[in-house]
């Protein structure tokens, strides 16, 4: 009996100890350095914020930042590698509203699930898109001006994008949908060349990220007509938003966040998460964020949770009225 009693203390200060072992882990966390994957390229819009709060992590958490790249198939190629890591707070994912809001309504097949699979951190900027026009193939003063000239010849303007199914390619959907527009899709493979086609006036107009527009439309070769944002952007304050300049409710925009592996401990959830709202709020990274079109938004993890499963909703929706599929 005693030799029982004993094995039976015995594996009960073993229970004890477990979740003692984890909080003391928590508590110490983190004691080498940090990965966060990146689904698209270096210098990419997604990249730049990257960097820009990357000097504030390291300090706040005492290690080393280490963004590492796997682009591909629309960010999908890290999200799966970040799904699949150990839950242990050294490896994250620096996500968007395209990886997990419209990827899992356009992929026909994902290897992964984009809330069971994750643990939401927070957002860290909104990113709005622009209308831009190449004001030589067609000279529309705002948007409403814009509307009445390609409703006056349907079928006969093109517009670029990023590619089938991406966010540049859904905000003119939507925005031809809600219109009543009949334009042609033009997809290319990225950002460069789709602004090189809007430049030359091969296509009249696209709707890109505003932080990729901003140099150009001070030279003048492209003219802005509204931001998609449901407020304005304090970058180009003058700039209308699309819904106030002549589609009322209109808005589709990005944004870019971070996520871990699913069951994370919340005690390095809430860490990672108080981390990166201090580099939020510094004032020389907050003016950077907002000098380059974006707009700084920090959320709590339930907050952030409510935002991937209200916009993963949302964009199914778009995509599903876009007609978009990948294999």
């Amino acid at each position: 009996m005693l030799k029982l009693a004993r094995a039976a203390a015995a594996a009960a200060l073993l229970l004890l100890a477990v979740p003692a072992s984890a909080q003391a882990q928590a508590q110490e966390w983190p004691t080498k350095p940090v990965t966060i994957y990146m689904g698209f390229p270096a210098g990419s819009g997604v990249d730049v914020v990257a960097r820009l709060l990357q000097p504030s992590l390291e300090k706040t958490l005492g290690q080393r930042l280490v963004i590492d790249y796997k682009s591909g198939a629309g960010g999908n190629v890290a999200s799966e590698t970040v799904a699949r890591a150990p839950a242990d707070g050294y490896t994250f994912l620096l996500g968007t509203a395209a990886t997990h809001g419209i990827n899992p309504a356009l992929y026909s097949k994902l290897s992964f699930d984009v809330e069971a699979d994750f643990t939401p951190i927070t957002t860290l900027a909104d990113i709005p898109n622009v209308l831009a026009i190449n004001p030589e193939v067609i000279d529309a003063k705002d948007v409403r001006d814009f509307i009445a000239k390609v409703k006056a010849a349907p079928g006969k303007y093109s517009y670029g994008s990023t590619g089938n199914g991406t966010g540049t390619h859904l905000a003119f959907a939507a925005f031809n949908k809600q219109a009543g527009l009949d334009m042609v899709h033009v997809p290319y493979k990225g950002g460069p060349d789709a602004t090189a086609s809007l430049l030359k006036g091969e296509t009249c107009c696209s709707f890109p990220l505003l932080q990729a527009m901003l140099q150009h439309a001070k030279s003048g070769k492209v003219r802005l007509l509204g931001v998609t944002t449901p407020k304005r952007v304090a970058a180009v304050p003058d700039l209308p938003t699309i819904a106030e300049a002549g589609l009322p409710g209109f808005e589709s925009y990005t944004w870019f966040a971070i996520f871990a592996p699913k069951a994370l401990d919340p005690a390095i959830a809430q860490k990672m998460n108080a981390a990166l709202k201090t580099a939020l709020e510094d004032p020389e990274i907050a003016k950077k964020l907002i000098e380059l079109g974006n707009t700084p938004r920090y959320e709590t993890l339930e907050q952030f949770k409510a935002t991937v499963k209200r916009d993963r909703a949302k964009w199914a929706e778009v995509v599903k009225a876009a007609g978009a599929t990948v294999d």
